[in-house]
C-alpha cells in the first residue's frame, strides 16, 4: 500500500489531535489507575507448624474476619515464616499447597466411629472419642500387661499396643510423651520423623 505525503500528514495530525484530546481528559475509555490495598492488610496472623513431614517448618496463616461473635474467620493465605529457625521462610510444594488442604471438601474435621460390621460412619463428639480411646486402652492394658517374667524378673511391659508420636512437636513435648508412654509400659514407641 502506497501512502502519499498528504495521507501521511492526515494520519499524523489525526493521531496527534486524538492523543492531545486524551491528555486533556477526554478519553473515550477511561483508564482506572488506582492503587489496590494490600490483600493481607486486614487479616490476623497466626504462627503454626506445617503438618506434613518431620522437618517442622514454620508457617504464618492469615485469616480474614473481625473475630466478632457471629463471624467465622477463614484462612485466606499461608506463607513460610521467615523468623522460624528451621525453614527461614521457605516451604516445599506440599507446604505451599496447605491452603488447598485446609479448604478441601474431603478434609476430616470431626471424629467419626464405625461400628463393627457396619459400613456407615457416624459423627461423634471429641469427648466421646477420647473416652472411647481411653477405655479401649485401659481394657487392653489390663488384659495384656506383663508385670513379671516366668523367672520373676520385673519388666512392667505392655506389648499389645504401640504409639506413633508426632514429629513436629517440640523436644519438651516429645520428652513428656515418651515418659508417659513408658510409664504405661508401652515398648513399641516410634516417632513420625523416622517413618
Amino acid at each position: 500500500m502506497r501512502v502519499t505525503r498528504r495521507q501521511f500528514f492526515k494520519v499524523c495530525a489525526g493521531g496527534l489531535g486524538s492523543s492531545s484530546v486524551a491528555m486533556l481528559g477526554f478519553s473515550p475509555t477511561e483508564a482506572l489507575a488506582e492503587t489496590r490495598t494490600f490483600k493481607l492488610e486486614r487479616t490476623t496472623e497466626v504462627r503454626n507448624t506445617c503438618p506434613y513431614c518431620s522437618v517442622g517448618c514454620g508457617i504464618i496463616m492469615s485469616s480474614l474476619g473481625d473475630r466478632a461473635k457471629n463471624v467465622k474467620s477463614t484462612i485466606i493465605h499461608i506463607e513460610g515464616d521467615a523468623d522460624h529457625p528451621v525453614n527461614r521462610g521457605t516451604l516445599c510444594p506440599k507446604g505451599a499447597g496447605l491452603l488447598d488442604f485446609i479448604h478441601s471438601l474431603n478434609r476430616l474435621k470431626y471424629p467419626e466411629y464405625r461400628a463393627p460390621g457396619s459400613n456407615e460412619w457416624t459423627r461423634i463428639s471429641w469427648d466421646d472419642a477420647f473416652s472411647r480411646i481411653a477405655r479401649l486402652m485401659k481394657n487392653d492394658r489390663d488384659k495384656n500387661f506383663v508385670a513379671k517374667t516366668d523367672d520373676g524378673l520385673t519388666v512392667n511391659r505392655w506389648l499389645t499396643s504401640g504409639f506413633l508420636a508426632a514429629s513436629a512437636a517440640s523436644n519438651e513435648t516429645g520428652y513428656v510423651t515418651n515418659k508417659m508412654l513408658r510409664s504405661l509400659g508401652i515398648i513399641a514407641l516410634d516417632n513420625q520423623a523416622r517413618v
